[in-house]
């Protein structure tokens, strides 16, 4: 168990340009943060400035048989911090990454294993996060989190990361 008030080791930066293992950094996440082993994540993939995980809803299940709305907030929001992450990562950047303000819409209940996609709130928005980071060596990136039962939108988050100065 780790001791509170101690960070946990930082994972190496991948090589230059270079990604990290998505099954790596997913086992290095459950180290870093002990909740994590208890959510259902089952698979991590990018594809291009998008980052999916595959879930199960055994874990986040409510009362009513049906995925908890909590379970489901804290998903997003810690996919926007992996997707944050993981790009600062891809950059050759070492920095924290907090969430700065986060919010959801439940659109319909989630009945079954599901997928969340988190994507840039906009096109430029990594762009925007690179020259900040360049010019203020902080940064700020709007990010939008997408829950899909099947074919259904169940859920959509919107969270600002920043991106801390080094230091």
């Amino acid at each position: 168990m780790r001791e509170l008030g101690v960070p946990h080791p930082r994972l190496p930066l991948p090589s230059a340009g270079g990604e990290d293992d998505p099954a790596a950094f997913l086992a290095w996440l459950r180290e870093a943060i002990p909740m994590v082993e208890h959510l259902g994540i089952e698979a991590m993939r990018r594809d291009g400035e998008a980052l999916e995980w595959r879930l199960a809803i055994a874990p986040s299940l409510n009362d009513k048989g049906t995925g908890f709305g909590g379970a489901l907030t804290a998903q997003t929001t810690l996919l926007g911090w992996c997707w944050a992450t993981l790009w600062l990562r891809r950059h050759g950047v070492e920095r924290d990454v907090v969430v700065a303000e986060a919010s959801q819409r439940f659109l319909a209940p989630v009945t079954g294993d599901y997928r969340l996609v988190c994507t840039p709130e906009s096109d430029d928005g990594p762009a925007r996060l690179e020259e900040r980071l360049a010019e203020r060596g902080r940064g700020r990136i709007a990010l939008v989190q997408r829950l899909y039962c099947g074919e259904t939108l169940c859920l959509e988050a919107r969270g600002d990361y920043a991106v801390r100065p080094a230091g």
